[in-house]
C-alpha cells in the first residue's frame, strides 16, 4: 500500500461499523489518524467495537450523540447504508466536514490499478466474471468492494502487480472525492434505491460519480442497449467502450449468435456457462475489460464457458433425475426475474415465485411467464402473483415455504426440465435475507439428491 501522510494527526470519525467500518477504522489508525468509531449497537453486544478498543481506537457505542461532532473532526467515513438525512451525517455536512465512504480510502492507498463495476443489475456477476478471466490469464484480480470484501482492507495488501476488481454500489459512490478507476463498467441503470437517492436522476448521478476524475487515458464501458448510456457517453472525458446485444458498436457486440470485440469474433453466445440474455450483456462487458487488459480470446472463451454463476444469482445448483435446479434468490424484483426467465424454455420450466408483499401487481411479468409448465407460489405476495399467473394461463400450486415449494416443483417435473427459484420479491416476509432463502433451496435440493 502507498504510505501516505494525508491523515497524520487528523481527527476522523468512523460512523457505523460492519466489515467496511472496521476496516476503515484500522486503516486510518495505521495511517496516523486520531480515530473515533461511533456505532449504534451497544458495546456489550459489539465484538467489532470491543476489538477496536483493544487496539487503542476510541469507540462510542449504543447511540449517536450529536454533541460528538463538536470534537473538531476533519473527516467522517460512514457506512454506505447510512443515509445523508441521518442526523449525524446532516450535522457533519452542516459543519463542513467531508463525508466519505471507505472506497475513497482504498483508492488513496492502493498501489494496484482499479477496475470499478457498478449498475442496477448484473454487477456482482460481471465483477466475478472479470476477476475469473484475470486470474485464469495469470493476472492477479482481487475481488473487492460491495461484493463482500471491504475495498480498504483488500487495498492494504495489494501490490502494483495486482488489479482491484471492485464492485461499487450507488451508496458507496456518493462518498467519493478523488476516486479514479482505470476502467469503469456500468452494466445498466434502472430505477432502484429511490428511497435513498430521492429520484432516479439522483441515483444516476451517484453511479456516474465513478468517472468524475477519469481522463482519456481511462476507459468507461457502457451498455448501449440503453439510450441513457448513450447520453451519458457524451458527458465523460474517459474513452467510451460501448457494448450491445442489439446493434453493432465500436466495442463488444452480439451478431448472429457470436460475441465480437471491434470486429474480432471471441466466442459463441451459446458457449457462455450461465443462461439468460442479461448474462450475454455481462459477458460483453467482461470481454470489453479483458480485451482492454490484453487478455487473449482463448482465455476469455475458456473462462466464460466454464463460468457457473454467482451464488443466489442464477446459480446452477445441480441435477436430480435429469431435472436441473437453478437458484436465483437474488431476483427480488420483477425485472430480475424477467431476465432470469429469458434463459429458459418456458414449456420446460417450473418457476418458484413470491415473497414480501409491497402492494404491487405483477402484470409486467405476464408476457414472461406465459407458457410456463407450472408456478409454485409462496409468501405474502402469493395472491398477487397468482393473479398474474391466471392472466398468463399458467397453473399454480401454493407452498408454505421454499423447502415445500422445491419438493412440489420436483414432484411435478420430468427429466429435461428446470426448477427455477426466481421470486420477483424480497424475502423479508419469511426469511432474514435472500441468501437465507436461497440456502434453503440449496438444502432442499441436496435432500432430494440424497
Amino acid at each position: 500500500m502507498k504510505q501516505i501522510t494525508d491523515f497524520e494527526n487528523k481527527k476522523v470519525l468512523v460512523l457505523g461499523l460492519a466489515r467496511s467500518g472496521e476496516a476503515a477504522a484500522r486503516l486510518l489508525a495505521r495511517l496516523g489518524a486520531i480515530v473515533t468509531v461511533n456505532d449504534g449497537k451497544p458495546f456489550d453486544e459489539n465484538p467489532s467495537a470491543q476489538a477496536l478498543l483493544e487496539e487503542g481506537i476510541k469507540v462510542v457505542c449504543g447511540s449517536h450523540p450529536l454533541e460528538l461532532l463538536d470534537e473538531r473532526f476533519e473527516l467522517m467515513v460512514k457506512n454506505p447504508g447510512i443515509r445523508y438525512d441521518n442526523p449525524m451525517v446532516a450535522r457533519a455536512l452542516e459543519k463542513g466536514i467531508p463525508v466519505w465512504t471507505e472506497v475513497e480510502l482504498a483508492y488513496l492507498i492502493s498501489e494496484a490499478p482499479i477496475i470499478g463495476i457498478t449498475g442496477s443489475n448484473g454487477k456482482t456477476t460481471t465483477t466475478t466474471m472479470i476477476a475469473d478471466v484475470f486470474n485464469h490469464a495469470g493476472k492477479s484480480g482481487l475481488l473487492s468492494g460491495n461484493i463482500g470484501f471491504p475495498a480498504s482492507e483488500v487495498a492494504v495488501n495489494a501490490t502494483a502487480d495486482d488489479t482491484l476488481i471492485m464492485e461499487l454500489s450507488s451508496f458507496q459512490l456518493m462518498g467519493v472525492e478523488t476516486f479514479r478507476p482505470h476502467i469503469a463498467v456500468i452494466t445498466n441503470l434502472m430505477p432502484t434505491h429511490i428511497d435513498y437517492h430521492g429520484d432516479f436522476e439522483g441515483y444516476v448521478e451517484a453511479k456516474w460519480n465513478m468517472q468524475n476524475h477519469m481522463t482519456e487515458e481511462d476507459f468507461v464501458v457502457l451498455n448501449f442497449n440503453q439510450d441513457l448510456a448513450k447520453e451519458l457517453a457524451q458527458r465523460t472525458q474517459a474513452t467510451v467502450i460501448p457494448f450491445s446485444t442489439s446493434e453493432k458498436v465500436d466495442g463488444a457486440y452480439l451478431e448472429e449468435g457470436t460475441l465480437y470485440f471491434k470486429g474480432e469474433a471471441v466466442m459463441l453466445a451459446s458457449e457462455i456457462g450461465v443462461p439468460g440474455s442479461h448474462n450475454v450483456e455481462n459477458a460483453l462487458a467482461t470481454i470489453s475489460v479483458a480485451k482492454l487488459s490484453g487478455i487473449s480470446n482463448d482465455i476469455i472463451k475458456e473462462t466464460l464457458s466454464s463460468f457457473g454463476g454467482v451464488k443466489h444469482r442464477l446459480q446452477f445448483v445441480g441435477e436430480v433425475n435429469g431435472i436441473k435446479f437453478y437458484n436465483d434468490s437474488k431476483s427480488t424484483n420483477i425485472l430480475a426475474t424477467q431476465k432470469a426467465l429469458s434463459g429458459f424454455d418456458n414449456a420446460k420450466t417450473i418457476l418458484i415465485a413470491g415473497g414480501l408483499d409491497r402492494g404491487n401487481e405483477f402484470d409486467e411479468l405476464v408476457p414472461d411467464i406465459t407458457g410456463l409448465k407450472l408456478m409454485v407460489i409462496l409468501g405474502e405476495s402469493a395472491p398477487r402473483v397468482k393473479r398474474a399467473a391466471d392472466k398468463a394461463g399458467v397453473a399454480t400450486l401454493v407452498a408454505k415455504d421454499v423447502a415445500e415449494a422445491t419438493r412440489i416443483a420436483y414432484e411435478n417435473a420430468e427429466a429435461g426440465e428446470v426448477v427455477l427459484l426466481s421470486p420477483a420479491n424480497a424475502s423479508w416476509d419469511m426469511y432474514k435475507s435472500f441468501e437465507v432463502r436461497g440456502d434453503e433451496f440449496i438444502t432442499s435440493f441436496e435432500a432430494l439428491k440424497g
